[in-house]
């Protein structure tokens, strides 16, 4: 029987997923019958490659289906849909974890070296300095799932002090694994950068407050690519002020596009970027999911399933 594979998100996706993911199901199927299209009769559909902001909300009527799998890393907003009955993946993939890793790094090298000073230079005044060395800098990762153990890797591998933190155990080769209340504590008190990799719950919201900025070392850096609402935006810019907080560079937030009068845009201590941290790449995206219909076929575990009470 021929597998109906139906494509639901934005049209300009489809345009650039139609051949990789065509590409990607042939050789993963290995002679299977399928079809991938952007239109079926609902009870005709065996998977969904889906996008959260696509106009599928209700999945009732796919009663045959198998698995939503999603494009985005965040599902945040389709773990509460309670029409969604069947097995549900997140997207990890090669190309989104290393574009990840590549902009963490150059924005925590560039903390650690003092690029700014530099590079933002309006005199002419010569200041020769020295810089410490990676293993003299600590390095907080808020956030170990799939990107947050490999950016911790990275940043080891160049030799910084990285310390992890978690809500729940986890074990990653040379870091500093913290998990729980106590844990976060303990992560921040020591933490001259914090990257912040958390998902987006209930429990993780305004994790970086007023309180959780305090326990940071005065001059402390945040890097967000994670969430916005892991931050409370207020308590973040009066740290700022204070110069409890030395920077942010943030490329998520509350409000995407991040409104014109958003006091982050003026704020000469803040960095904003247009949420470009870790882009999906169609190709590398297209091999996740068809090795997930693979599996879901020869009856093997999915990859990346999603626990729906965690939220992630």
């Amino acid at each position: 029987m021929t597998l109906n594979i139906l494509f639901a998100a934005k049209a300009e996706r489809w345009t650039g997923y139609e051949q990789p993911l065509t590409d990607a199901l042939t050789k993963a199927l290995a002679g299977r019958d399928f079809k991938l299209a952007t239109k079926f009769a609902p009870e005709e559909v065996d998977y969904i490659v889906y996008a959260p902001n696509s106009d599928l909300q209700d999945f009732t009527p796919y009663t045959r289906a198998k698995a939503v799998l999603n494009l985005w890393a965040g599902v945040e907003n389709i773990t509460g849909n309670e029409t969604l009955k069947i097995p549900l993946t997140r997207m990890v993939d090669f190309g989104l974890t290393h574009g990840m890793v590549e902009w963490v790094t150059g924005h925590v090298l560039r903390y650690h070296l003092g690029l700014d000073i530099d590079i933002t230079r309006q005199n002419a005044k010569w200041e020769p300095r020295s810089q410490p060395l990676a293993r003299d800098r600590s390095v907080a990762i808020l956030g170990l799932g799939a990107l947050g153990q490999a950016v911790a890797k990275a940043l080891v591998g160049l030799g910084f002090n990285v310390s992890g933190w978690s809500r729940s155990e986890k074990t990653v080769d040379g870091v500093r694994c913290l998990h729980g209340d106590a844990g976060l504590t303990e992560a921040l008190k020591s933490a001259e950068i914090a990257v912040l990799l958390m998902p987006d719950t209930p429990a993780t919201q305004n994790v970086i407050n007023a309180e959780t900025l305090a326990q940071m070392p005065k001059g402390a850096f945040v890097i967000n690519p994670g969430r916005g609402p892991l931050i409370d935006d207020d308590a973040l810019l009066a740290a700022l002020d204070s110069g409890q907080i030395a920077h942010a560079t943030l490329d998520v937030f509350r409000v995407e596009p991040l409104p014109e009068d958003h006091p982050y845009w003026a704020h000469p201590n803040v960095t904003v970027t247009p949420h470009i941290a870790a882009a999906t790449r169609n190709d590398t995206a297209s091999e996740v999911i068809a090795e997930n219909i693979r599996r879901s076929e020869a009856g093997e575990p999915l990859l990346h399933l999603v626990d729906r009470d965690r939220g992630y």
